[in-house]
């Protein structure tokens, strides 16, 4: 994958299957009962469909998203934000964080990931931040979002078998180190930069926007992405319940006929679900995955060195977890949509760590991946669309995703050991 050679899509199903055939698991196969115990079975067909409540969740996600996107509700969001800020760059750059923060709770795949980036990324530049800046600034606001997005904390729960409320508990700290992290960012760009932090030339005027809310009806339909959160949230809704509650919101307060409103409903079913689509297909390769290392025959090969290498006490776990959150990059060992997914279940199969401290030490060694892999499809488009190199977003982001990760790992230690 580091090489280019092999798509993540495809590596991870075949890592699956090599991790079987050299555990020596067959390829079909029965025990004495007369059950499966073939890999074909057990891992690539059963694996397939082993995260299907988390793609689902990131469909209707995607498709909420969809419609926010063609209904102007994303875009007078980000404008409105723009205008609130003025004509003081620190104002305008603190207030686009918070839109792009709101609206990556809700929104999901790389078409919002455009959507939004080709509106934030030039009001960022115009008010003076070099583009490698705005870049930078763009995706920080874009993890502190991923913190409480509920297609995530529904991967999350089917990776670590935990509940959305163990999820969603620790996920606030990581959101809140994330935010002081962007802030800290802000402020240094800012004063290396020169910016002033007020008083700069007005924000360039952008054409009208043809999808303008107005109105009650306007600003009801921009409180669409704080609809799932609060149902999750605060009343304990299902997230695919929560995202249909959203979508009928958004619905109700911006369709003009029942007629549009289905026809919208069908245009956006479908592209939300292109825009679901490689995310689906990693899920399919992590499901695989997962069931493969946590395979009886594997197991017992695994679980040896597992045994040596699993911290045993907090001080242990502090250090194992901060040294190695980089190995979250490129798919690694600590990447939950990677290699990761299957050794967290190791972990927490030892008995050393409990699931929580799992889960805290994996989702502490996310914030790393989540905007620092250079793999990623938001890092690759920000970069190109901002004109900087991929690896420099990395190599600039990296102290701060490191000091948010580390943060994460020591709340970890003291809340579940």
């Amino acid at each position: 994958m580091i090489t280019r050679k092999i798509p993540t899509l495809l590596a991870l199903p075949l890592l699956a299957v090599i991790i079987c055939i050299i555990a020596g698991v067959p390829f079909i196969g029965q025990d004495v009962e007369g059950n499966q115990v073939g890999f074909l079975h057990t891992v690539v067909e059963s694996g397939s469909v082993r995260m299907a409540s988390a793609y689902i969740a990131v469909i209707f996600g995607a498709w909420l998203g969809q419609i926010m996107n063609k209904t102007g509700v994303t875009e007078n969001i980000i404008k409105i934000s723009a205008e609130l800020g003025g004509d003081k760059p620190l104002i305008v750059t603190l207030v686009m964080v918070a839109a792009v923060a709101l609206l990556f709770t809700t929104l999901s795949g790389l078409g919002s990931v455009i959507m939004v980036g080709t509106i934030v990324l030039p009001i960022l530049i115009s008010v003076g931040l070099p583009a490698i800046s705005a870049a930078c600034i763009f995706l920080m606001a874009f993890a502190i979002g991923l913190c409480f997005n509920m297609a995530n904390w529904q991967t999350y729960s089917s990776i670590f078998e935990l509940s959305i409320a163990n999820i969603r508990s620790f996920e606030i700290y990581l959101l809140v180190a994330t935010a002081v992290a962007t802030l800290v960012l802000i402020f240094v760009e800012f004063k290396k930069n020169g910016i002033k932090f007020a008083f700069s030339a007005p924000v360039t005027e952008e054409k009208k926007n043809n999808q303008s809310l107005k109105g009650v009806r306007g600003v009801l339909a921009m409180v669409t992405p704080v609809i799932p959160i609060v149902l999750v949230a605060f009343l304990e809704i299902p997230i695919v319940p929560a995202f249909i509650a959203g979508i009928l919101w958004i619905l109700l307060f911006t369709s003009k006929s029942f007629s549009k409103a289905m026809n919208l409903l069908t245009q956006t079913c479908y592209n939300g679900i292109t825009d679901a689509g490689p995310a689906v297909i990693l899920m399919v390769g992590i499901g695989m995955l997962y069931l493969a290392v946590t395979n009886p025959m594997v197991k017992e090969v695994l679980n040896p060195f597992m045994v040596a290498v699993t911290p045993k006490s907090a001080v242990v776990y502090v250090i194992f977890f901060i040294a190695l959150a980089p190995l979250a990059l490129y798919r690694g060992p600590l990447n939950l949509f990677g290699l990761g997914s299957g050794l967290a279940a190791l972990m927490a199969g030892v008995g050393s760590l409990t699931p929580l401290a799992v889960m805290a030490g994996f989702l502490a060694a996310e914030r790393i991946q989540g905007v620092g892999d250079p793999t990623n499809t938001q890092n690759v488009w920000t970069a190109n669309f901002a004109e900087v190199d991929v690896n420099t977003i990395t190599k600039k982001l990296l102290p701060y995703l490191w000091v948010v990760a580390a943060i994460g790992v020591v709340l970890g230690a003291v809340n579940y050991f």
